[in-house]
């Protein structure tokens, strides 16, 4: 029998055309939220603002609702036609149902010790994200994060078990009358869709069309379809703040949008009643974020092997100092087979883009294999975000971030891990733990992942602290309108779509026709650097703050790998602003001091029945007279890899280090080569502040 859609549309809404609604519900909405109708004479910037005001007024939502709404379910970019990994479409990430094949993305817990199908030790296995685990030269494998992505099959065979889907797609279309390939395609009718879906939720509850957005809380609270209540609570939450913040971005599609804040808006809502699937015990998680435990297993695969993390009693036996950013570079479906099998990676968090929902693998005392490197394994938490990087309409969805942030201020705050981009990086900024590991280093998240914003989310802003002259500065692009051109994001040296970045481009001399910044350890045969997405040999990141090497009209540069390394930064849109804080220099007398990947003990620090481990300096050298910024002491340590019942011993030394932004990544020098000194700047910084101790 065909349902009888016209139901779940209000009447009001039903009696009337498209124009007589927009002209009735126009004094709906607070006259500083009233913009001019979209028309054939709208700039193509405004359309979809205007989208926004005129299904606003048609189906007589708020429109800070609508855009808050949309804001969270994709900071309205549009990709039209590609869906998000989940089959989602649009601004209002409406998801297609007639394309999802598989109802299971929350995982139903398996202990820890389960028994599972595996390959032999060694093999690769269904995952495209290898790293490293207890090997001798500690190599992360080959990259194989070149892919293009899903295709929209792919991409949605994944979605909630828990999920009753509200922004669903199809069933936008129908209260439109549309079709749902236009949905997918057009950002207008995908706005009217979902502005149509939140009347219908309202009216199913028995609420109003109110004109006061804090009616709106439990339909908003509805819309992403979660069951779990403190979830969709968070969800609302976060809703609600965009609100009252306001917001402004220009979305990749080049469409400038602006959402007035209304700080008095308070929500009208019911406490909610606590339901929904019992946490797991192993689970650590906010209380506000809905997690499972997918448990990672902790196997002898044969006698010279074992997977997929090593014991540990972290923080006692090692400290907790980094968070690593990661990206899957696979469904997240796939990557749950991937933490399953011992002879495989493993790591900490996986985070769901469709709706920010976290799985833990390994406890956070436990050491996962995730970032190429033993040394930073041991003192890290791994955590990936369901994505894929060479594509710049990649659906790193507000969701995701706000979910990611709210993990990474929980285990901030309590493991006292400072939030700067030299404890809170990309897998791309681990360091290389060998000289012959750094070719095989990843690259993921990428020049699209929007530090500027996560850390705005964390509660750190990424910000000036000394004036536009100071001997440091931190790169800090416009994500919206810095576009640098990349290529390969769908074949090698085809051209990206043009899409907001968070990475500056880096030359060899003030001006843009210049030969890009080699890097001699990730191109070792002398290869020229590229534009390629994956190469990032000459670029690097908001958020990372370098010592000025230079300045040259609207060109600064830094001291880069031991060279001076030029970027735009002119001072009407600057892609970087005035640091302040420590630097190391060679120490008077040295004229070279040597970069390591790891923080290794002295040799006499290892016990005699142990095979310590082979020095390896990376071909990056600090010179006489070259600055580079440091945020933290280490103290040298390593772990002796086994398969036991009881935490591998940790092997502690007497060499002090400094942790270093030598490049995009960062690197390691012996407290005892350098001289820590303070930046010069005098306006912004910190008064008075000590260098920081080499634990």
């Amino acid at each position: 029998m065909r349902r009888n859609v016209s139901a779940y549309v209000p009447a009001a809404i039903r009696r009337c055309r498209r124009t007589a609604c927009v002209i009735a519900g126009a004094a709906l909405l607070p006259p500083l939220l009233i913009l001019p109708m979209s028309g054939a004479d709208d700039p193509s910037d405004r359309r979809l603002q205007n989208a926004f005001t005129d299904a606003a007024r048609e189906f007589q939502v708020p429109r800070s609702v609508l855009m808050s709404v949309a804001y969270m379910q994709s900071r309205w970019d549009a990709h039209p036609g590609a869906p998000s990994v989940s089959g989602g479409f649009g601004p209002m990430h409406l998801l297609d149902t007639d394309l999802v094949k598989a109802p299971a993305l929350s995982p139903e817990p398996k202990a820890a010790d389960g028994v599972h199908a595996r390959p032999s030790a060694g093999a690769a296995g269904p995952s495209t994200k290898e790293s490293a685990g207890p090997s001798t030269e500690e190599a992360a494998g080959p990259s194989t994060e070149e892919a293009a992505g899903p295709s929209a099959e792919e991409a949605v065979g994944v979605t909630a078990r828990h999920a009753v889907q509200p922004a669903d797609l199809q069933h936008a279309a129908r209260l439109i009358q549309a079709t749902a390939g236009r949905l997918r395609t057009d950002a207008v009718a995908n706005v009217r869709g979902g502005a149509a879906l939140l009347a219908a939720t309202q009216t199913q509850l028995g609420k109003p069309l109110s004109t006061d957005p804090a009616d709106w809380w439990d339909a908003v609270a509805r819309f992403p379809g979660t069951r779990d209540v403190a979830s969709a609570a968070a969800y609302a939450a976060d809703v609600f703040t965009v609100i009252r913040q306001g917001a402004h971005r220009t979305t990749a599609e080049g469409q400038d949008v602006t959402l007035p804040a209304l700080p008095g808006v308070r929500p009208h809502h019911r406490t909610p009643v606590p339901g929904g699937p019992q946490r797991p015990e192993e689970v650590e998680c906010p209380a506000e974020l809905a997690c499972d435990w997918l448990g990672a297993p902790y196997e002898e695969i044969d006698d010279s092997a074992y997977g997929n993390h090593d014991l540990a009693d972290r923080p006692r036996d090692q400290p907790i100092e980094y968070i690593v950013i990661h990206d899957t570079e696979a469904s997240l479906a796939s990557m749950f087979q991937t933490v399953q099998d011992p002879s495989e990676a493993s790591w900490h968090y996986s985070v769901r883009s469709t709706d920010g929902h976290v799985t833990q693998h390994v406890r956070t005392k436990d050491e996962a294999w995730h970032s190429g490197s033993q040394f930073v394994n041991a003192r890290s938490i791994g955590i990936e975000h369901e994505a894929f990087l060479t594509q710049p309409g990649t659906w790193y969805t507000e969701q995701m971030y706000q979910a990611s942030a709210r993990l990474v201020r929980y285990l901030a705050k309590k493991y006292e891990i400072p939030l700067d981009r030299q404890h809170i990086f990309g897998h791309d900024n681990v360091p290389a733990p060998t000289a012959d590991s750094i070719p095989d280093m990843h690259d993921d998240p990428g020049p699209f992942w929007d530090w500027r914003h996560y850390f705005d989310l964390l509660g750190a802003p990424l910000r000036a602290t000394a004036g536009p002259d100071s001997d440091m500065v931190t790169i800090l692009p416009d994500y919206n309108t810095n576009q640098p051109r990349f290529t390969g994001c769908t074949r090698s040296g085809s051209p990206c779509r043009p899409h907001g970045s968070s990475a500056v481009r880096l030359y060899t001399e003030p001006r843009e026709n210049a030969p890009l910044i080699q890097d001699p350890g990730r191109k070792p045969d002398g290869e020229d650097s590229t534009e390629d997405v994956n190469d990032l040999g000459s670029r690097v990141s908001a958020g990372q703050t370098f010592a000025v090497a230079d300045r040259s009209g609207d060109w600064t540069a830094i001291w880069f790998q031991g060279h001076k390394a030029w970027f735009k930064n002119p001072k009407s849109h600057p892609t970087a602003v005035g640091a302040a804080g420590h630097m190391v220099t060679p120490k008077e007398g040295l004229d070279e001091v040597p970069v390591y990947g790891r923080a290794l003990p002295e040799e006499e620090a290892y016990p005699d029945d142990m095979d310590e481990p082979d020095e390896s300096p990376l071909p990056y050298s600090l010179l006489a007279g070259q600055r580079y910024v440091t945020q933290s002491g280490v103290g040298s340590s390593y772990t002796a890899k086994s398969f036991g019942d009881t935490p591998n011993p940790v092997v502690w030394g007497r060499e002090k280090y400094y942790e270093i932004q030598i490049g995009h990544r960062l690197g390691y020098v012996r407290a005892s080569d350098v001289d820590v000194m303070q930046s010069s700047a005098t306006t912004a910084g910190p008064e008075g502040e000590e260098a920081p101790p080499a634990q």
